[in-house]
């Protein structure tokens, strides 16, 4: 078998069998093919696409080129969540506690975050002393004893996608649907679970922007997860405006504590408990109904934020950062943003507010880079709400110096759009998705 023969194939637009797609991944891992054939054999899916059987097949021999958790020493359906992620996302931690709670197993490998995203390692390393790299014993017996482990990727963790995510980012192949559904899935399969949930986003603070791809991705994800042997299921959520107010390591940590406190707002409470109770579903505690239910007594009785508690004691970390938020939050210098002129907020590009964010040090440039996990932004008014002359819109919190804060401002102010009238209200829910079909919300 020749790597050229398989690059003319895809790009002719025939269909590849099972073993042409596993001698690319293993040249892809054991490094035999070289990055101008790997490039050219990307550039033409990305051209030509794949098929269902094709892409399924792409996902299970990446998953199988580096380390597969082996979780059957668990008992009970275990589960994992994967979202797409944006700004202010912060679902893992202010879900899977309530999910927990529930009896559900939880047992997630996840990474860090780039550029203005911020990963939920990155939230969970915010927390002083907790530890998210664990041996592999250390995982599965806190998953055992208390229902929930989350922890950063190992180094062998799916080697071919980070390598071939590598030579995407510089040849213009990142935005190919069944790359990236491969890419996701693949981790998500080599993670060991029953069950997989996804959040897929969409909007100007996601990586999909518009709702139609964001569509065809989970469509995509939840086929890959039913053809090769795992139940998934999916939301896609809007990140046309930011999830809730805070924006940030630290600060996005404190908002998924406030969430299982019961003290964060409707919006954001509504989302945790409907997320919830769906991947509760998809695990087989009952139908949505009595799911619903469950979800909203965990969360009100208290059992999710305990085992929060419980998370972050048996992962190392200060379980004092639930009551005690300036664990989580030592910034020199918290600046208020004001607003120019008064009216509605009739839009707030997310992407932009991320890049406030970023500016003043939430985001990390590479992959090694040192991150400020005080920093970030609350935002006081969010779409929808009127603002007075000289009210207060944000607050920003930094370590950096004035230049940065005035880079970061003129980018909060740049991305809010003013008007005279109340613009109607988004829904942060669009649709479900499971194996039978998206059903809009």
């Amino acid at each position: 078998m020749l790597m050229y023969d398989l690059i003319i194939k895809k790009r002719d637009g025939r269909e590849l069998t099972k073993e042409e797609i596993g001698f690319f991944i293993d040249g892809v891992t054991d490094r035999t093919i070289p990055d101008y054939q790997i490039a050219a054999f990307l550039m033409a899916v990305f051209l030509r696409g794949m098929n269902a059987r094709e892409t399924a097949d792409l996902t299970m021999a990446m998953a199988e080129s580096g380390d597969m958790a082996d979780l059957s020493e668990i008992p009970g359906v275990k589960l994992d969540k994967h979202s797409t992620g944006g700004v202010g996302d912060k679902t893992t931690l202010m879900v899977t506690p309530i999910v927990a709670a529930a009896g559900v197993p939880v047992a997630k490998m996840t990474g860090k975050g780039m550029g203005h995203a911020c990963g939920t390692v990155d939230k969970l390393d915010a927390i002083p002393g907790m530890r998210t790299s664990l041996t592999k014993d250390e995982f599965i017996r806190i998953v055992k004893e208390i229902g929930i482990s989350i922890i950063g990727q190992t180094e062998n963790f799916v080697p071919a996608d980070k390598y071939i995510y590598a030579l995407r980012d510089v040849t213009g192949t990142v935005d190919s649907i069944p790359l990236i559904a491969s890419s996701i899935m693949s981790k998500k399969i080599a993670s060991g679970t029953d069950c997989i949930f996804l959040d897929v986003k969409t909007g100007s603070g996601a990586f999909m922007k518009k709702y139609e791809d964001s569509a065809e991705l989970a469509r995509i994800m939840v086929d890959i997860g039913k053809q090769t042997g795992r139940k998934t299921g999916a939301i896609i959520s809007n990140l046309d405006m930011p999830l809730g107010t805070h924006v940030g390591n630290g600060l996005e940590t404190i908002e998924a504590i406030r969430v299982l406190k019961n003290e964060a707002g409707k919006d954001l409470t509504d989302f945790a408990l409907f997320m919830a109770s769906r991947m509760m579903n998809l695990a087989g505690l009952g139908d949505i109904e009595k799911c619903e239910s469950i979800a909203k007594e965990k969360l009100e009785s208290g059992e999710a934020l305990f085992k929060l508690r419980q998370l972050i004691s048996a992962q190392g970390g200060d379980c004092a950062v639930i009551d005690d938020y300036s664990l989580l939050c030592r910034a020199n210098t918290i600046a208020e943003i004001r607003a120019e002129q008064p009216g509605y907020i009739r839009h707030m590009d997310t992407l932009r507010v991320g890049m406030a964010g970023f500016r003043l040090g939430a985001g990390r440039e590479s992959k090694d880079a040192p991150i400020d996990y005080s920093a970030g932004i609350i935002l006081r008014k969010k779409p929808g709400d009127y603002v007075e002359r000289g009210e207060v819109l944000a607050e920003f919190y930094t370590n950096k110096d004035e230049k940065a804060l005035s880079g970061a401002r003129e980018e909060l102010i740049e991305a809010i759009t003013m008007g005279d009238e109340q613009p109607p209200a988004e829904k942060l829910i669009l649709a479900y998705v499971d194996e039978t079909g998206i059903y809009e919300q």
